[in-house]
């Protein structure tokens, strides 16, 4: 039976997790330490409500989980970590509790964020706070790009590493017969920045977007669109849509029961298991899933699924991994000040990232770079409402370059001020 997420954690402005640390342990680092706060201070936003919000969840399930395995293995330099814990549904609304949180809060650093759109004006306030801001769920180039900070690392994969690895599945494997595509995106800016990524890809590689439908966020019915797809008969329907769209488009195009190929540049396992056996469909990229077999990964799933009561989606191990990476930061640097830590991130320094390779963040743009997957539905009966689908092997190869499904610094760059 599935465990529900404490109400204090979903009703709370403010969860605080941690105490007091130990006088004697602070004695170990620099004596800056002394005067500061006994706590080290994580302020975490995410969107908890509207079309973001089933991502969310596993994005808080997932900070809290690492605080806690932080917090008992003796915190970070001397100190416990306190979570501070807000629902970014908007722009406006992630940008005004960034601020709160930096001015009044007097939070050490940002993490979390699911729209672009938030992530940017987040961004922005941690900059001029000079904070750090770990952001483990937007998507869009442009935040890698014209848009970057030197305060902002990147633990999400972004649009063009998305599309890359689902277009190398779809031409290694030869699962399209025809050119002639056609698009459904989600309209705001990571829907737009994802279709242009599409675009591109399948513009080097022959083929044409016959149509690309804009679709609000708001949107739940879809018959209109897949009439239009049953007259164009195109070769391939290309998804970029988001959040509860995906899962919404799935259920009613497996109804709809056309006989024309369904991918994807986005998808998180939550879209999977809220379409459910029978509805799942198509080729899709993903950063991961609970069915990775690293021995750290395996570890994750097993004290999350016993934490929660289900396994972990994509979205829940870029929020954990941004704890457990600040974490070994702080501890090596033996240090909070924002501006070590950065140079510490920027140093090449490998990580865990619960994936068979390890990964690292790029200098330039501070992508965090690794393996990732494609998913599709379990051939017959699936063993369990978890496991609807069956992941592939990692993407790159174990020959290759983790670079070469990200853009590089011609193709997208950044200049830090």
């Amino acid at each position: 039976m599935e465990k529900k997420i404490p109400s204090a954690v979903s009703t709370e402005r403010r969860a605080v997790i941690g105490a007091a640390a130990a006088g004697a342990s602070a004695l170990a680092f620099p004596s800056i330490l002394k005067a500061q706060s006994n706590t080290y201070k994580i302020g975490h936003l995410t969107p908890r409500t509207g079309f973001l919000g089933p991502m969310g969840e596993y994005a808080v399930m997932g900070v809290q989980l690492g605080v806690d395995e932080v917090n008992a293995a003796g915190g970070v330099a001397g100190r416990k970590l306190e979570l501070l814990m807000e629902d970014s549904v908007n722009p406006q609304t992630a940008s005004s509790k960034a601020q709160r949180m930096v001015e009044r809060d007097k939070v050490d650093i940002l993490i979390g964020e699911i729209s672009s759109a938030s992530g940017l004006a987040i961004s922005q306030v941690a900059a001029r706070g000079q904070k750090i801001f770990m952001q483990t769920g937007c998507n869009s180039d442009e935040l890698r790009g014209k848009s970057c900070s030197r305060y902002m690392f990147h633990l999400e994969a972004n649009n063009s590493m998305y599309v890359r690895t689902v277009g190398r599945a779809l031409l290694r494997d030869n699962m399209v017969k025809g050119k002639r595509w056609m698009a459904f995106t989600a309209d705001y800016a990571f829907g737009h920045d994802l279709f242009e990524k599409t675009k591109r890809f399948m513009d080097e590689n022959g083929a044409i977007f016959v149509s690309n439908d804009m679709i609000p966020t708001d949107a739940t019915e879809f018959s209109p669109m897949i009439l239009k797809i049953r007259q164009q008969k195109p070769d391939l329907v290309m998804s970029n849509l988001a959040g509860n769209q995906t899962t919404n488009f799935m259920k009613q195009y497996r109804e709809f029961n056309l006989p024309i190929p369904l991918a994807g540049a986005d998808l998180n396992a939550a879209s999977i298991w809220g379409a459910g056996e029978g509805s799942f469909s198509g080729v899709w990229p993903i950063i991961w899933t609970h069915q990775v077999q690293a021995p750290s990964a395996k570890a994750f799933t097993a004290a999350f699924t016993k934490r929660w009561g289900r396994p972990p989606d994509n979205q829940a191990i870029a929020d954990y991994l941004a704890v457990k990476i600040l974490a070994r930061a702080i501890n090596e640097t033996k240090s909070t000040d924002t501006q070590t830590l950065i140079k510490f991130l920027e140093s090449g320094v490998r990580f865990d990232v619960l994936r068979g390779r390890e990964g690292y963040f790029r200098p330039w743009d501070h992508q965090l770079l690794f393996e990732m997957y494609t998913v599709s539905p379990v051939t017959g009966k699936a063993p369990n409402k978890w496991d609807l689908m069956t992941t592939s092997a990692p993407v790159p190869g174990p020959n290759e370059s983790l670079e070469v499904l990200a853009p590089s610094q011609k193709e997208n760059a950044c200049t830090f001020a």
